[in-house]
C-alpha cells in the first residue's frame, strides 16, 4: 500500500460524504453489495445514517481508507461484532469497498488487515465473509481466508441477473 493512504475508524460527522462517495462509485461500478441500479446519493446516505448508529453503539467497527494526498476517502470495511449469544467468538466482515479509481493500490489489503487486528482486538477468533467479486475472491484467497464453496443464485447483481457468491472464513491467531 502506498505511503499516502491511512486506515482509520470513521468519523461519523466527518466521513459520511466519503463514504457516501465510496458506495455509489462501487455499486456504479457493478458491485453485488445489496443494492440495485439506479443508485443515488440519497440512497447510500440512508444506509449509511443507518449503519453509523450500530457503530456507535460498538455492535460494528467501521474504517475507512483515507487517501492523505487529496483527503479523500478510497475504501471502506465494516466488522460486524454483534452476534448471538452462542457465537460470541465470530464476526463477519461486510462491504468492503474500494473505489474503482483507487483499486491496485494495496488499500483492499491493508483493510483487510486491519479489520482482523479489530476483531481480535474485540476477542474474534473467527470471521465470514461473502463476495460476487472475482477480484476481492483474489485479495482474499492470498490473505488466507479459506473458501466454503458457492451459493449460486444468491443475490442481485445492481443491473439485474443472478449472482453467484462465494463464502469464506478465516479462524484468527494472536500474534506471538
Amino acid at each position: 500500500m502506498s505511503a499516502d493512504i491511512r486506515i482509520r475508524q470513521a468519523d461519523p460527522d466527518a466521513d459520511i460524504e466519503g463514504l457516501i462517495d465510496v458506495l455509489v462509485d462501487c455499486v456504479e461500478g457493478g458491485a453485488s453489495v445489496g443494492f440495485m441500479l439506479p443508485f443515488s446519493r440519497e440512497r447510500a446516505e440512508v444506509f449509511w445514517t443507518g449503519i453509523l448508529p450500530s457503530a456507535a453503539l460498538g455492535e460494528r467497527v467501521l474504517l475507512v481508507a483515507e487517501d492523505l494526498g487529496d483527503g479523500g476517502l478510497v475504501g471502506t470495511v465494516q466488522v460486524v461484532l454483534s452476534a448471538p449469544e452462542n457465537q460470541p467468538h465470530r464476526g463477519e466482515i461486510s462491504k468492503m469497498l474500494v473505489r474503482r479509481g483507487a483499486r491496485r493500490r494495496g488499500i483492499g489489503d491493508a483493510l483487510m488487515k486491519a479489520a482482523e487486528v479489530v476483531a481480535l482486538d474485540a476477542g474474534k477468533s473467527l470471521l465470514v465473509l461473502d463476495t460476487a467479486s472475482p477480484e476481492a475472491e483474489r485479495l482474499y484467497d492470498r490473505l488466507g481466508w479459506q473458501r466454503v464453496g458457492v451459493v449460486p443464485g444468491y443475490a442481485l447483481w445492481p443491473s439485474g441477473g443472478l449472482a453467484d457468491t462465494i463464502v469464506f472464513y478465516k479462524t484468527l491467531t494472536p500474534p506471538t
